[in-house]
């Protein structure tokens, strides 16, 4: 699929080489603080009859912090535990009035391997709620507040805590299956005979260890050179991947600067220091970009640790509820949250292209336009995805020949697109980052006065998520 891409999509109308300097320029100069004006229309509500209204009452999260920091002596759960904590601190949230905890990972920890159960337990609350963890990759959170959001649907629960965690300090690394199979026989051996049999067998190869990788079973291939590859499928540069890095770094700054970032919590490590903002944020220099070599297919490559997100720890969580329960209980919800879907494509040429599936189908389900949108929050795995799906997102001709659509979606105005920065800047912990990308929405609604946001993100395994969400009325 790479090569049949290459000729078309170059041929479409390229995106201009300064478009993200141009962009962000623009959004940081509509007003001072990045309170961009949304021109609210008279729009109509999304709500449909009959269905439960489901609303998201607040959302808060851990700083993100770049792996092996300040968090690197923690468990998952503990980060998991301080979201959850901080939830409650912020909705005043009676600890027995939640219905179900879900939360979302990737790298499981073997010893909280239900790390919802875990985290909330650790938090507080009461240990009649059920708990369960899910796992989609990057969407993992995404699927937890979906799940939620179904079980209050279908009249199970009225209150549901959702959220996600993920702590790459300390992966699980597990030996040789060689090593393995010879240490289960040894716990079986029933004679000292046979135990010093299989001490003997131990060689040297025995003692690899089996490091984690962020690569595709499937395919065997990592994440960055998937993104690599479609970069250059999709005509993407260098030069346009390094400024929008330095576009979502520089417009992170300014939000975190200027208060925006309103859902990060502080958190007392034990035996360190007070965490109260995301560590990963560093604007920098095009010259300073272009000097670093690329990461993952050398030496002609153009992504580079720079243009891609980070290794990140963090945790999330999210206080989803019926509208009538949230009302009862006398909060002012922040969102609806409406339609949503799920896509999957091929993992091995369209890996990372989840929004440029997803968009479409979203607005489809939700009967809303591109034009309607008013606040887009896509997650940012790498620039080089982020060029690749706007492209795609604006080709005719993908539309027809992969999509079976008979014209493109169109691209999501840059001025409505990550203005608080994203997962390049922000960090990106695989199972939190899809609760960031709703409250974010969500927030940002309010402050700019919009009505409809939208929230897309790849995953691995070719899969992909996207969701409508509406401002509650102010």
């Amino acid at each position: 699929m790479a090569s049949m891409l290459m000729n078309p999509l170059r041929s479409c109308p390229p995106v201009n080489a300064a478009w993200a300097v141009q962009y962000a320029t623009r959004s940081l100069s509509t007003s001072v603080h990045l309170h961009a004006q949304v021109q609210t229309k008279s729009k109509k509500t999304l709500a449909k009859p009959g269905v439960k209204n489901i609303v998201l009452v607040d959302g808060v999260r851990t700083p993100f912090l770049t792996s092996g920091t300040t968090y690197a002596d923690l468990m998952p759960h503990d980060l998991a535990r301080a979201a959850l904590q901080g939830l409650l601190h912020r909705t005043s949230l009676p600890k027995d009035a939640v219905d179900y905890v879900i939360y979302g990972t990737v790298i499981q920890e073997v010893k909280t391997s239900n790390v919802a159960r875990e985290a909330s337990l650790g938090a507080g609350f009461s240990d009649k709620i059920p708990c369960h963890t899910v796992t989609m990759a990057c969407i993992s959170s995404n699927v937890a507040m979906t799940t939620g959001a179904g079980m209050i649907a279908a009249g199970q629960c009225d209150a549901i805590v959702a959220g996600g965690v993920e702590f790459m300090s300390d992966v699980p690394i597990r030996h040789s299956r060689k090593m393995r199979k010879t240490m289960l026989a040894l716990n079986r051996a029933k004679t000292l005979g046979q135990r010093l049999s299989l001490i003997g067998s131990i060689r040297m190869a025995h003692l690899t260890p089996e490091l984690p990788a962020v690569a595709e079973f499937s395919t065997a291939e990592t994440m960055g050179h998937s993104a690599d590859r479609l970069a250059a499928a999709f005509g993407v540069s260098r030069l346009e991947q390094d400024e929008f890095a330095l576009r979502s770094h520089t417009l992170a700054k300014q939000a975190q600067d200027s208060g925006l970032l309103s859902d990060v919590i502080s958190f007392k490590v034990p035996g360190r220091d007070m965490v109260s903002k995301d560590n990963g944020i560093r604007p920098s220099s095009m010259e300073q970009l272009a000097k670093l070599k690329p990461a993952f297919i050398k030496p002609h490559g153009t992504v580079t640790a720079a243009n891609s997100s980070f290794l990140t720890d963090g945790a999330s969580a999210v206080l989803i509820m019926s509208e009538e329960k949230a009302l009862a209980m006398g909060y002012k919800p922040k969102a609806y949250l409406r339609d949503f879907v799920y896509v999957s494509q091929d993992p091995k040429d369209q890996l990372l292209l989840g929004p440029t599936y997803g968009t479409p189908k979203v607005l489809e389900r939700a009967g809303l336009t591109m034009n309607d949108i008013d606040v887009f929050e896509f997650h940012e795995a790498f620039a080089g995805q982020i060029m690749a799906n706007l492209k795609a997102m604006d080709s005719d001709w993908f539309a027809q020949t992969y999509m079976g659509r008979k014209t493109k979606v169109g691209t999501p105005p840059m001025e409505k697109f990550n203005l608080w920065g994203g997962s390049l800047s922000l960090g990106h912990p695989f199972g939190a980052t899809g609760c960031r990308l709703v409250t974010t929405v969500a927030h940002r609604l309010q402050k700019e006065g919009g009505q409809y946001g939208l929230v897309a993100a790849c995953a691995a395994g070719g899969q992909g998520h996207a969701m409508v969400i509406e401002a509650y009325p102010q």
